[in-house]
C-alpha cells in the first residue's frame, strides 16, 4: 500500500515539476484559425454591407496615429464571398504552420 502510495506521489511531484506537452493536432488548430480568420472577415463583409464600415475606418485609424484617407468600396456578395473563403484558407495555414512547429520544438 505504501509504495503505491510512494509510486503515485512521485508521478503527481514530476507532473508538477516537469509536466508533459502534449502535441497540437495540426489539422484541428488549423481549421481553428481558419474558422476565426473567416468570422473575422464575414463581420468585415456585414460591416461594409451595413455602411458602416466606412465610420468605423475614420474612427479606428487615429487611434494607431494614421492619417490615411481610405474610402471602402461598395459590397459585393461575390467579393465579400471571395474574402471570407480566402481568409480561411489564409488562417489554416497559419494554424497549421504554428501547430507543426510547436510539435517540433516539443
Amino acid at each position: 500500500m505504501a509504495k503505491k502510495r510512494l509510486k503515485r506521489m512521485k508521478k503527481v511531484i514530476s507532473n508538477f515539476i516537469a509536466p508533459r506537452y502534449t502535441r497540437l493536432n495540426s489539422v484541428k488548430f488549423g481549421l481553428a484559425f481558419g474558422i476565426f480568420f473567416a468570422i473575422l472577415h464575414a463581420v468585415w463583409a456585414l460591416l461594409v454591407a451595413m455602411r458602416g464600415a466606412q465610420q468605423f475606418i475614420e474612427w479606428i485609424m487615429p487611434l494607431h496615429f494614421i492619417d490615411i484617407l481610405y474610402s471602402v468600396n461598395a459590397f459585393s456578395l461575390s467579393v465579400a464571398l471571395m474574402l471570407v473563403v480566402f481568409a480561411f484558407i489564409g488562417g489554416y495555414v497559419i494554424g497549421w504552420l504554428l501547430a507543426w512547429l510547436y510539435n517540433k520544438m516539443l
